[in-house]
């Protein structure tokens, strides 16, 4: 079985997540894509609107309908600074039987100039298969519904040349549908009580307003 990986805060999962996941299965021909929210992401302070429980449950709902989804929670249940090199390495044992060749770490292009900053960089890009994936710019929002930068992930480049990266040197890349939607643009459209159902599954939908998720208080 070929898995491939896509973390993050999920603060919420939405369609572009699982439209990123869907081009790596059908075009690169994975198996698997397991999601892994971040119980406390080392490049950012995340926005803490809703708890830990509910991210994970609301990438549980989201990926209920495809059974090429799975949402694993191993970060979660670790707890701790959720570093990939030690998520990689719990995940290569959990699926060792069924693993074919490496495990996949998906990149979203917000992340390609930092990923040199990662704990265990090098040896995570020796480790896994890394995909580098398309992602629209990134609102910067109300500062009630930001994330912010850790250290020195705030001083980041704004332009950045992929090419002379030498830890992407075998990467893959994928044109992913390009949809403009972000988290912070879903936290930010709920706190104002602006229409976003059709940015979320629909059972995410429905989980966040039945549970006044993000609304301003």
């Amino acid at each position: 079985m070929k898995i491939a990986v896509l973390g993050g805060s999920f603060n919420p999962i939405h369609i572009g997540h699982l439209a990123l996941a869907d081009e790596v299965c059908e075009s690169l021909g994975y198996d698997r894509v397991l999601f892994i929210p971040a119980y406390n992401p080392p490049h950012k302070e995340l926005q803490t609107l809703v708890t830990r429980e509910d991210r994970m449950e609301m990438v549980r709902l989201a990926c209920q309908d495809d059974p090429r989804f799975i949402a694993e929670a191993c970060e979660m249940e670790r707890g701790g600074i959720s570093y990939t090199y030690d998520t990689v390495c719990v995940l290569e044992e959990k699926y060792r039987d069924v693993l074919e060749g490496k495990i996949a770490l998906i990149l979203g292009d917000d992340l390609h100039s930092g990923f040199h900053l990662w704990y265990k960089a090098e040896e995570l890009s020796q480790k896994c298969d890394l995909i580098l994936a398309r992602r629209p710019p990134v609102s910067l929002g109300k500062a009630s519904v930001a994330n912010h930068a850790r250290g020195a992930y705030g001083n980041l480049p704004q332009e950045f040349d992929v090419s002379k990266e030498v830890l992407f040197k075998n990467a893959l890349f994928i044109q992913n549908p390009f949809l403009s939607i972000s988290s912070t643009d879903i936290r930010e459209r709920c706190s104002e009580g602006k229409s976003f159902r059709y940015l979320v599954p629909s059972k995410v939908f429905e989980y966040i307003k039945n549970g006044g998720l993000y609304a301003a208080h």
